[in-house]
């Protein structure tokens, strides 16, 4: 991190040098510690500028220029979603911050990094990465501008931007320019997207317009099954007479055939300058991104930005290829510190704090939630460390890691419950365009044996020195009903007294477009998480989470939900706002108002979106039915329903008709309503503290260093 250590390491440059808007932890779970040790893991040496001052050049020339290249990261999250709320009012901290201090991170941090690295070194390679610049790889809508914005990589002036979980394509890029390959030449790699002049493919490649391909299903055409002859191969030998002779062409080869014709197509999808100017296109455009995501069967993208001599195309390669279970193992293996730079000193980093005692043993997620970030980053194909490396890691803990207690905090993910779950066929695997695994039913090939997470579990208490193993990650309860084993192991070893899942909402309206199970799902799965905790002689509570304004969304919906909520007894402290995250599928119903789930175009569904600020706070309000200072607004929106009848103070009632008075100090008019002490109450009246934060653990590996995140900011979470 300075000059004097590479003096003290004798180093007299880096081979490339990270820079990012997090603070310097040295632990798996945040990227740029991860990308660095895997980077000296093959004999590089690696510099991190963390949180530079970016209003001059100077602090990007503090090590030097990079030999190979500079590695621009926002951090663990998207900088817009780490300084901004959902309604755009700037936050006031910052969890990946040293004292939680804000204003350390630019706006659209990745762009301004990279355009200061190259201010600083004007020949310098630059390389973007991180969930930032995944999530902004094509055109995509910007919530905090309110209007589309073009692909991330001609803002920052990149060289190359590596996507998703990149850490194969990083160390490839790595040797590659190393062995003096200029970085220009570089365009094979998966995962990876580049600016290319109009025009550019490579030989062989067919280009197809997109908008033949916008339905569901497999788009590629078929060869006859019935043809005498593979398509486009040369007439077999006619015979003395003339006739030609049969030849039936085996399924196998027919496969090939088609797998072959489709790894050479690229998918233009419509120009910037067209989706910025029509939400339906932009609605097709996203459509037909989320249908080339399998690894499997996705083929490369293209998209033209700019218009004229200007104009250029932003080329993305398919999606990286999922880690083996072996490669997992070797990232998360090497030799971490697992702790902050001595630079910090006594500082206290919030997110530090949070996973310090946890342990990530998968990535990746199948379940397709339309609001949610994690399957556009890390994808759909859960990759799983071995039982082996994750015990080495507890056992690690316990040795190294100040403060341990003999409690483990979790044992997750971007779920809880996803490790070691995959499809039962990889053929069916490679082939599959769904969107979810989950939605609207598991599917009948995806394997949801809880096996190894529950002999994981009882290896992992087992270890000596540690006391508990708790459950922090989001479960996944729909898939946790099918092993009632697995539920009676969680709720009876693993629950510190709460447990987190998310329903998200009761009312098919908005489960639909989020691709939510049904809210029977969650009553069965509750019905046996009480059942197994009085067994257990154990006091214990689910706390669910529930978004407002979520596109889909009616006033109706939101009012049912706080029915819901208020005939279960529960009053929510913290709760949670919609907020369009680039690139989602829900932000494109939010900025288009049609259902890219199924086929767009003229006259395809319409979605309705609380868009305005006073539905929005409506939204929220009801989801908040108890506190006081929502009721004026409740009021309003019950009589405009025609829903008098929940106004009054009897128990079928929402809201009382009169607000309370506000009383002073001593009970004298003129102070201000107190505010909510922070607890929530569950049906039989006990203490409940504020939900934690939800999704997996932060700092999944991206290009540069990068996390998940769902549609909330992470207290210290991704």
């Amino acid at each position: 991190m300075s000059r004097a250590e590479m003096d003290a390491l004798g180093w007299d440059e880096c081979d490339i040098i990270v820079v990012t808007g997090d603070a310097y932890i040295d632990h798996p779970s945040f990227g740029m510690a991860l990308i660095g040790r895997v980077l000296e893991a093959q004999g590089f040496r690696v510099g991190i500028i963390s949180q530079p001052d970016w209003h001059s050049a100077e602090p990007f020339r503090a090590l030097g220029k990079p030999r190979l290249f500079y590695g621009i990261t926002a951090g663990n999250m998207d900088s817009m979603i780490n300084r901004y709320t959902a309604d755009r009012k700037p936050r006031s901290d910052d969890a990946y911050t040293p004292d939680a201090q804000p204003d350390k991170r630019p706006d659209r941090a990745v762009v301004v990094y990279a355009q200061r690295a190259r201010e600083a070194y004007p020949d310098a390679n630059i390389v973007i990465g991180s969930i930032e610049a995944s999530l902004r790889r094509i055109a995509h809508y910007d919530h905090w501008s309110e209007k589309v914005r073009r692909s991330v990589l001609p803002d920052a002036k990149a060289d190359l931007l590596l996507y998703g979980s990149a850490e194969r394509a990083l160390v490839a890029l790595a040797h590659r320019l190393a062995a003096g390959e200029p970085i220009e030449a570089i365009r094979d790699l998966r995962g990876t997207a580049f600016m290319v002049k109009p025009g550019w493919r490579p030989e062989g490649y067919v280009e197809i317009d997109s908008t033949l391909l916008d339905r569901p299903g497999p788009v590629a055409p078929h060869p006859d099954p019935y043809a005498m002859e593979p398509q486009g191969a040369a007439p077999a030998p006619a015979s003395a007479d003339g006739a030609q002779p049969v030849r039936i062409v085996p399924a196998a080869e027919r496969v090939a055939a088609r797998k072959a014709a489709r790894a050479r197509q690229v998918v233009r999808l419509p120009a910037y300058e067209v989706v910025k100017d029509d939400p339906v296109m932009y609605a097709h455009a996203s459509r037909t991104f989320h249908l080339e995501s399998n690894p499997g069967n996705a083929r490369a993208l293209v998209q033209a930005h700019g218009v004229g001599p200007g104009c250029r195309d932003v080329w993305l390669n398919p999606p990286p290829v999922p880690l083996t279970t072996e490669e997992m193992d070797w990232v998360y293996g090497q030799p971490y510190a697992r702790r902050p730079h001595p630079a910090y000193g006594e500082a206290r980093i919030p997110a530090w704090d949070m996973i310090r005692f946890s342990i990530n043993i998968m990535r990746g997620c199948f379940g397709g939630c339309t609001f949610c970030s994690i399957t556009e980053h890390e994808g759909r194909i859960i990759q799983s460390r071995s039982e082996g490396s994750i015990l080495r890691e507890i056992e690690e803990i316990r040795d190294k890691t100040p403060g341990f207690t003999g409690t483990i905090s979790d044992l997750g993910g971007p779920t809880a419950n996803m490790y070691r779950l995959a499809c039962k066929d990889k053929k069916i695997e490679s082939s599959c365009r769904r969107l979810s695994c989950v939605y609207p039913g598991i599917c009948e090939n995806l394997g949801t044996d809880h096996g190894p997470l529950i002999r994981l579990y009882r290896k992992a208490r087992a270890i000596p020195g540690v006391k508990k193993v708790l459950i922090g990650s989001g479960l996944r309860y729909d898939l946790a009903v099918r092993s009632p084993e697995y539920v009676k192991e969680l709720v009876t070893h693993h629950v510190g007294g709460l447990l987190k899942i998310a329903p998200e909402h009761t009312e098919e309206g908005p489960l639909s477009k989020m691709m939510k199970p049904g809210i029977g799902t969650y009553d069965r799965f509750r019905e046996m998480f009480e059942r197994f905790s009085r067994e257990a002689g154990k006091k214990q509570h689910l706390i669910p989470y529930f978004i407002a304004a979520h596109p889909g969304t009616t006033d109706e919906d939101m009012l049912n939900l706080a029915l819901w909520l208020k005939s279960n007894n529960f009053k929510l402290d913290q709760v949670q706002t919609f907020l369009p995250t680039p690139m989602a599928m829900a932000t494109t119903m939010y900025h288009s108002g049609r259902n890219p789930l199924k086929r767009v175009g003229p006259g395809s569904e319409e979605v309705p979106v609380p868009r305005s600020g006073r539905q929005r706070r409506l939204h929220k309000a009801l989801l908040r039915y108890h506190d006081p200072e929502g009721w004026p607004l409740i009021r309003e929106a019950l009589r405009a329903m025609g829903r008098h009848d929940l106004i009054g103070s009897a128990p079928r009632h929402l809201v009382p008709r009169d607000q309370p008075v506000v009383l002073g100090n001593g009970g004298h008019p003129g102070q201000a309503p107190r505010k909510s002490s922070g607890k929530a109450v569950n049906p039989v009246g006990a203490r409940r503290a504020p939900p934690p934060a939800r999704g997996g653990q932060p700092g999944r590996s991206g290009a540069a260093g990068g996390p998940t995140h769902r549609n909330s900011r992470p207290k210290g979470r991704a």
